[in-house]
């Protein structure tokens, strides 16, 4: 098992790639836990003073022009965890939730929190325990911190709420018990720290990150089957031409495809073919993929930042001073997000473009919906109408989430992010996506078999032809799809059909 340690150095969004691949251990740097001790001694000097401190001696939001009584404290912090904890929806996947808590200790370790050093050894017990709070997807707006999922994943921590432990879902008491773990006890300050942040905002975003690396290599595999195998011009996919283009995601783009084709039968087969251009769903792939290419570049940038902030409220700042700013709005992640809901849309609908291009037949070829006897079969024909369907779910998904803001706690937070919405849906158009890869590759794949079986295919797309002939019944002409399709996506998802490529070249 992996062990990560939490400390200041700076990280990016796949230093998290192993959260999402399984239990993994965790362990502080001894700097993060002095910045930690330090922060907590200064913010007990300052309640000795009895300076007013938002959240620790005051109500929350609107009602923060309520004085709390010392006695009453801890108490405040308890309830404040109940009731955020109102979320609702499907729970979280584990490895977004792992995540959470992980993000949740790097903001700790910078030192600006005052929250106690055993709070945070008690999440990291939870970690390496793999005691993962259930956290309901839906019920953050992205701003004042995600509230509610925060306030599940801290309701499990002082032992309420529910959990998941060894494949199964427990209350979090019994799951606790079983496991040899005490109940977090909170201290001044510890809920409102636990709850405020944009930590499930972020996890989702790395998610999509994560996702996105695999996607935007796999677009240009299924790109370059679909020109093979579609007869379309290499040519156009030269350095020399991309070069003049200031773009570098078009450059990096361009080349992939081009170097995947080296070698190809197929492609010299046509190079007379007299054909002047190709549809621009084959000849721009550059120009589109390249542009989700740099979109994504600057999201995952944004991404990247968030992950080595501090974010929660109040702020115990190293002179002593208590700053209420607004470090928990997750704006910044919103819009990262929405940018990349928009690449990754743009990414099926050009894919869509393509199989459709094979729908109608190519020339005298590759007969319609590439059927092995059109008429008495349909061939592709529904499989191209699945992707067309998801391919219009993710432009109605696309729509930016962070343009939209309904104020909450009573008009105090009057402008929020919808960050983890943008996630979300961001994550259901990566899933689409993959499903019209799928079935680019799916009909890339058919049209070889169809008329260029017997020639070699190029260096890059030989692998996913050899992967698409032992897993797609190409000689039973018309079958049951649905199943192949999600082998093939998962595939995709999963990294597989991107790593048999890699096996032979290395992509841009």
């Amino acid at each position: 098992m992996e062990t990560l340690r939490v400390s200041t150095k700076q990280l990016t969004y796949r230093d998290c790639e192993p959260f999402f691949e399984g239990p993994v251990r965790v362990s502080l740097t001894k700097e993060a836990s002095t910045n930690i001790e330090r922060s907590h001694n200064r913010l007990l000097s300052i309640l000795e003073k009895k300076e007013t401190i938002y959240g620790v001696n005051t109500g929350f939001g609107n009602l923060s022009h309520i004085a709390i009584e010392e006695r009453d404290q801890k108490q405040l912090q308890v309830n404040l965890v109940r009731s955020h904890a109102a979320g609702s929806g499907e729970p979280l996947e584990l490895g977004i939730v792992r995540t959470v808590l992980f993000l949740k200790l790097l903001t700790f370790a910078r030192g600006y929190s005052g929250v106690s050093l055993s709070l945070a050894k008690k999440i990291i017990q939870f970690i390496n325990k793999d005691i993962i709070p259930l956290i309901p997807e839906k019920g953050s707006v992205g701003a004042s911190g995600d509230l509610a999922p925060l306030g599940h994943m801290a309701l499990a921590l002082i032992g309420e709420g529910k959990v998941f432990y060894k494949g199964k879902k427990y209350d979090s008491k019994i799951a606790l018990k079983e496991a040899k773990v005490k109940p977090l006890v909170l201290g001044p300050k510890e809920g409102i720290s636990l709850i405020n942040g944009t930590q499930v905002s972020t996890a989702l975003a790395i998610k999509g990150c994560l996702n996105g690396e695999r996607l935007l290599k796999t677009a240009d595999i299924a790109g370059a089957l679909s020109v093979e195998n579609s007869f379309s011009s290499r040519k156009v996919f030269r350095s020399e031409v991309h070069i003049i283009k200031k773009h570098k995601g078009q450059l990096a783009c361009a080349k992939n495809v081009y170097k995947m084709l080296n070698g190809s039968d197929i492609v010299r087969s046509h190079s007379n073919c007299g054909r002047v251009q190709d549809p621009y769903s084959f000849r721009c792939i550059p120009h589109i993929h390249g542009a989700c290419r740099d979109s994504f570049m600057n999201a995952a940038e944004m991404v990247n930042n968030e992950i080595n902030s501090v974010s929660d409220n109040p702020l115990i700042m190293e002179s002593g001073n208590v700053v209420s700013s607004g470090h928990f709005h997750a704006e910044h992640i919103a819009q990262a997000m929405d940018i990349l809901a928009i690449a990754f849309s743009e990414l099926g609908a050009v894919s869509e473009r393509r199989t459709h291009f094979f729908m109608k037949g190519v020339g005298e070829k590759i007969p319609p919906f590439v059927a092995s006897d059109p008429g008495i079969e349909s061939g592709y024909m529904i499989a191209h109408v699945t992707a067309t369907a998801l391919a219009s779910e993710n432009k109605t998904l696309a729509h930016p989430a962070s343009i939209d803001s309904l104020p909450t706690s009573g008009g105090q937070e009057d402008h929020v992010s919808m960050a983890p919405w943008a996630g979300l849906k961001l994550l259901s158009i990566q899933n689409n996506l993959s499903n019209i890869l799928a079935i680019e590759l799916m009909v890339a794949g058919a049209a070889n078999k169809h008329i260029s079986y017997d020639l070699r295919s190029g260096k890059g797309t030989a692998p996913v032809i050899k992967f698409l002939n032992e897993n797609c019944s190409y000689s039973d002409g018309d079958r049951y799809l649905s199943p192949e399709i999600k082998k093939v996506s998962d595939s995709i998802l999963s990294g597989y059909i991107l790593n048999i490529v890699l096996k032979n070249l290395t992509l841009e």
